[in-house]
C-alpha cells in the first residue's frame, strides 16, 4: 500500500477537491447556457444566409464613409468592419431577395470602388436563407448524433456509468465552447462546428485513454478503493495529457495568429475546447463516474457457468 501511496503525487478526486471541480464545471455550464438563451449566437453568413464580401483597399478603410455609402446605394442592413489589417473590410449582407446575387455582387463593387480608390474584391460568398438554415439544423443534429453514439461506444467498451462520465465531459466540452463564443461575440460559422466535433474527438480520446489505465487499475490493484485508483491511473497519465494537449496549443496558436482572420473562429474554439477538455478529461469525466459509485467490481464479467462456480475456491 505504501508503494501505491508513492506513485500519486496529486490528490485529483478527493471529495472537497471533486466538488469545487463539479461546482465549477456547472457554473461554467449554466454561464454558457444563459448567454446562448439570453444572447444568442453572431451567426455567420453559413447559418443566416446572405452575401459576404472581403475587400481589400490601397489605403486605411474608412469604415464610416463605406457605410454611408452602401447605405446610399440602399444597402441599410449593411454590416461593415475591419478584417485584420486596416486596408482589409468585410462586408455583410442579409438575403436580397428582390435582386439576383450577381446583380447584387457587381452592384455592391461598384458602390464600394466609387469612393476612388481601387479595390481588391478577394472573396465573395453567398448563401441562401433557406441553405442557411438547413446548415444550422444539420449541425446541431451532428452534435446530439456524435453524442449518442458516444455514449454507446464506452457503455460497450467500458461499463455505462464510464459511458455517463465521457458523455457529460464531452457535453461539458461542447456547451462551454460554444458558450464562449456567445458571451464574447463572435462570429459562429461552419468552421466553429468543425471544431466542436473535432474537440469532441479530442476529449474522447483523452476520456477513453484515462479509462483504460482505471480500468487496469481496477482489475489489477487489489484492496484499493475506487477514488484512490482513479487518482493513480490520472497521475500516471498526466504526463502524456499535458504533452499532448500543450503541443497541440501551440499548433493552434500559430495558426490563430500566422494562418489569417477566416480561420480565426476555428482557432479559438480549437484552444478553447482543447483546454476545457483537457480539464473535463481529469475531472468532469472521472468525478461522473465516481458521483454514480464506480467500483471494480463493475468491470468484472460474471460467470456464467455454474460448475465453474462451484469450483472456486
Amino acid at each position: 500500500m505504501r508503494l501505491i501511496k508513492e506513485k500519486t503525487s496529486i490528490d485529483f478526486l478527493s471529495r472537497p477537491r471533486r466538488r469545487i471541480a463539479i461546482a465549477l464545471s456547472i457554473l461554467f455550464v449554466i454561464a454558457s447556457l444563459v448567454s446562448l438563451f439570453t444572447r444568442g449566437l453572431e451567426m455567420g453568413i453559413d447559418f443566416t444566409g446572405g452575401i459576404l464580401l472581403e475587400v481589400g483597399y490601397e489605403q486605411a478603410a474608412d469604415l464610416e464613409d463605406i457605410r454611408t455609402t452602401l447605405e446610399g446605394a440602399g444597402f441599410e442592413d449593411a454590416q461593415v468592419q475591419l478584417f485584420g489589417r486596416e486596408t482589409d473590410v468585410l462586408v455583410r449582407l442579409p438575403p436580397q431577395p428582390e435582386a439576383s446575387n450577381e446583380a447584387v455582387r457587381t452592384q455592391l463593387q461598384e458602390t464600394l470602388a466609387a469612393g476612388g480608390q481601387s479595390i481588391d474584391l478577394r472573396r465573395v460568398e453567398t448563401v441562401s436563407a433557406q441553405v442557411g438554415s438547413e446548415l444550422r439544423d444539420n449541425g446541431a443534429l451532428a452534435l446530439v448524433v456524435a453524442l449518442g453514439l458516444i455514449f454507446v461506444y464506452v457503455m460497450i467498451r467500458f461499463q455505462w456509468k464510464f459511458s455517463v462520465g465521457a458523455v457529460a465531459a464531452l457535453a461539458h466540452d461542447a456547451i462551454v465552447t460554444v458558450g464562449f463564443f456567445s458571451i464574447f461575440a463572435l462570429p459562429f460559422d461552419l468552421s466553429v462546428v468543425a471544431a466542436v466535433l473535432a474537440v469532441i474527438g479530442y476529449s474522447l480520446n483523452d476520456t477513453v485513454v484515462a479509462f483504460d489505465r482505471i480500468r487496469e487499475n481496477f482489475l489489477g490493484l487489489r484492496g484499493v478503493e475506487a477514488e484512490e485508483a482513479m487518482n493513480i491511473s490520472i497521475n500516471e497519465m498526466l504526463a502524456r495529457t499535458l504533452i499532448t494537449g500543450l503541443t497541440t496549443l501551440l499548433v493552434l496558436v500559430a495558426l490563430l495568429t500566422l494562418g489569417g482572420e477566416s480561420i480565426a473562429p476555428f482557432s479559438i474554439a480549437l484552444i478553447v475546447g482543447i483546454i476545457v477538455g483537457t480539464y473535463s478529461s481529469i475531472y468532469t469525466a472521472s468525478a461522473t463516474a465516481l458521483a454514480l459509485d464506480v467500483n471494480p467490481q463493475d468491470l468484472v464479467e460474471p460467470v456464467k457457468d455454474p460448475a465453474l462456480v462451484d469450483d472456486l475456491p
